[in-house]
């Protein structure tokens, strides 16, 4: 199946994606509050400054005085100590609210990984997840937690200084503020120009994040196939679609940025032009004059503030729609709310509602299709007794795998019914039927850890009696503590430092630990040599003795030992050999 492309997004600026962000920081409320407050008093502590030097100018340098000179430069002092301890404070606040919603936001994408359908993962790119789960979510915990300090301090800071010049002069300061408007219409002007550019930036970041794990992955395959020019020719086409990206987004925000600047001057300017004036006509002390100066720029230094903001929110934006789309992306499989509240879900299961499973597995006239696709299997009819053992052999692309991952209620049938035990399995917990599954994958994967770890997987709470009777039945326990740490050997990454065979055992003894009543061997010994096939071979007998059990082979020393042989053929029983 072809995997699904980036989403695109076409909307502007979307406060409902916002409003769902903002409920990460719900449990940071009292956090964000102090930081709020913080920002008011430094918008306020800003606003002084000015107004102490006007009254330093007109109380000090124009009349030649010093008189009370040093009271106000022991408050001037203070309140210099007083800002830094302001700003301290609030650094340590938007750190603590950084970090926590980056962390929160990993952890309900990771919560929602675990609890989407294989469907999702066959359409979606592990590349672009882990861009999501990783750059994607940095870039919101900043936005958040420090665009909200700079968007609360340059509002106040804003609101405080329009109110202190008009309550000075009101004339001069409303010939100041007339380039507002003009600020406003450039800002709606640039709005969708750079949130189009940050979406393609952080779009083309997803296929590079996908590009190195590729080659990461497959750098073995990469190697024997000699395809390093080709692959580093591929992965320059997409870096410079990510460098043109990001060029086309930086020059957008480049432009926005010196437009606010230059109004900022233009505002300078006008006050110093009005008041200079004033103060030659006598309507305004040289004190007054300096303080609306310096208030100019003050109060166009939060707009560029809140200029960056604005690019840096479309670009947050870009990855706040993506990582949504993913939190908020529905299992293709669930069970129904009714279904929950009886047998719980899978972080909260209700395991003394489960009952136990017998085994027997019925398909009814069941047809499926992938998404996209055409059928793979057509009105298919089975009938499992429980303990039986079902050989399915057939070409690739028959319907084998399709099979035994409806069984499993991976899939559900688009047409007809699965029964476990006579009863619809949809009628049951998704968890209570995969709780006793026991599957074993042509290419096992391992988690890096310890051997014992591993095996530990099958049943958390095993003591390490259970785990070294579950590798003596699969033959894995003789090679184990032949190891130099026995059971506390690191397997390390994908258990790439065992043998395919080992790993293969070790999976065995992981699933076996379980005690499953539904057993699935897919191409278990496909990939190892003779030796180890005899290893396998002789846990397999005993493992699937009383266990419903599907086998997937095409070696007859694998499938000889099955109660059927069900040749499939285009997703239909083509021939039934019965041993």
């Amino acid at each position: 199946m072809n995997k699904i492309r980036e989403q695109d997004y076409h909307k502007g600026f979307d406060l409902k994606i916002w409003n769902k962000l903002l409920c990460f920081t719900k449990i940071y409320k009292k956090n964000l509050i102090a930081i709020g407050i913080m920002m008011v008093i430094l918008a306020g502590i800003d606003v002084v400054f000015p107004m102490l030097t006007k009254y330093a100018i007109d109380s000090f340098i124009v009349p030649k005085k010093l008189e009370g000179l040093k009271g106000f430069i022991l408050g001037y002092s203070l309140l210099v100590i007083f800002q830094s301890v302001v700003v301290w404070k609030f650094i340590e606040e938007a750190a603590r609210v950084d970090m926590g919603i980056c962390y929160d936001i990993r952890k309900a994408g990771f919560k929602r990984l675990q609890e989407l359908s294989f469907s999702y993962f066959d359409r979606t790119h592990i590349g672009w997840i882990m861009a999501r789960m990783t750059s994607d979510t940095s870039r919101l915990g900043d936005t958040i937690a420090w665009g909200l300090v700079d968007l609360i301090w340059g509002i106040a800071v804003m609101i405080a200084i329009s109110c202190v010049m008009l309550y000075m002069n009101w004339k001069l300061a409303l010939i100041v503020l007339t380039v507002v408007p003009f600020l406003a219409i450039i800002s709606v002007f640039f709005q969708k120009k750079i949130l189009n550019a940050f979406r393609e930036v952080r779009k083309t970041n997803s296929r590079i994040t996908g590009g190195f794990n590729e080659g990461i992955m497959g750098a073995k395959t990469t190697k024997t196939l000699v395809r390093e020019s080709k692959n580093l020719e591929e992965f320059s086409h997409i870096t410079s679609e990510m460098y043109s990206s990001s060029v086309k987004a930086a020059i957008f925000s480049s432009m926005y940025l010196p437009v606010v600047i230059t109004l900022g001057s233009i505002g300078t300017a006008l006050a110093l032009w009005r008041g200079g004036e004033g103060v030659v006509f006598g309507d305004l002390s040289y004190g007054t004059l300096v303080a609306f100066i310096t208030f100019t720029i003050q109060f166009f230094e939060p707009v560029r503030e809140l200029a960056r903001i604005f690019a840096e929110l479309q670009s947050a934006q870009a990855s706040a729609e993506r990582i949504i789309s993913m939190i908020e992306t529905e299992p293709d499989i669930k069970d129904d709310s009714e279904i929950i509240r009886i047998y719980g879900d899978v972080f909260r299961p209700r395991r003394e509602n489960w009952g136990n499973i017998k085994g027997d597995i019925t398909f009814k006239n069941v047809s499926f299709a992938y998404k996209e696709g055409e059928k793979v299997l057509d009105s298919f009819n089975l009938n499992v007794k429980a303990g039986e053992t079902i050989a399915l052999v057939g070409e690739t692309g028959s319907g084998k795998s399709t099979i035994v991952n409806l069984a499993c209620r991976f899939y559900e049938p688009t047409e007809g019914e699965i029964l476990i035990d006579g009863v619809n399995y949809q009628e049951r917990s998704l968890l209570w039927l995969h709780s006793n599954l026991g599957y074993v994958l042509q290419t096992p994967h391992l988690f890096s850890g310890t051997i014992r770890e591993n095996i530990l997987y099958g049943r958390l709470d095993a003591t390490d009696e259970e785990v070294i009777r579950a590798a003596k039945l699969v033959n894995a326990h003789d090679f184990i503590i032949k190891m130099k740490k026995g059971y506390d050997t690191e397997v390390g990454e994908e258990g790439g430092r065992l043998s395919t065979g080992e790993k293969q055992l070790i999976s065995f003894a992981r699933a076996i630990l379980a005690n499953p009543r539904i057993f699935i061997l897919d191409e278990a010994t496909s990939s190892v040599d003779t030796e180890t096939e005899q290893l396998i071979q002789n846990a397999i007998r005993k493992v699937l003795k009383g266990r419903t059990s599907f086998i997937i082979a095409h070696r007859l020393s694998t499938i000889r030992m099955a109660d059927r042989i069900l040749v499939i053929n285009k997703g239909k029983v083509g021939f039934v050999n019965l041993i």
